[in-house]
């Protein structure tokens, strides 16, 4: 359980840290990033994974392109949904996302480890 709330709360600041990097993102405050880190983990278990069989038939490489596309899009609805927390388009939207993954992925490997 600590190891859970410490995860969400490291993912909450680098939702600030990327807000703070990427003009055209803005979040109000630490508790919208943790809505934010909500949203996006609920986003992630429901909708993404049919998203992602919807892209099956495709090569890695256009997969790839497919994902980043879909990884921005999603931000982007976050940023519709979430109140304190705000996208301006799709270019700040990819980099956020890809900012976003660059950090929260070795945070979920550390977090996966027993």
């Amino acid at each position: 359980m600590l190891k859970t709330i410490l995860s969400w709360v490291l993912a909450a600041v680098i939702i600030m840290l990327t807000a703070y990097l990427v003009p055209g993102i803005s979040v109000a405050g630490f508790l919208s990033a943790l809505l934010v880190v909500l949203v996006i983990t609920l986003v992630n278990i429901f909708i993404k994974p049919l998203i992602k069989i919807a892209s099956l038939p495709s090569n890695s490489i256009i997969f790839f392109i497919v994902a980043l596309v879909i990884n921005a899009l999603l931000f982007m609805l976050v940023g519709w949904v979430v109140p304190g927390f705000s996208v301006d388009g799709f270019v700040p939207a990819l980099i956020g996302s890809i900012i976003v993954s660059i950090f929260i992925v070795p945070l979920t490997l550390l977090g996966s480890k027993k």
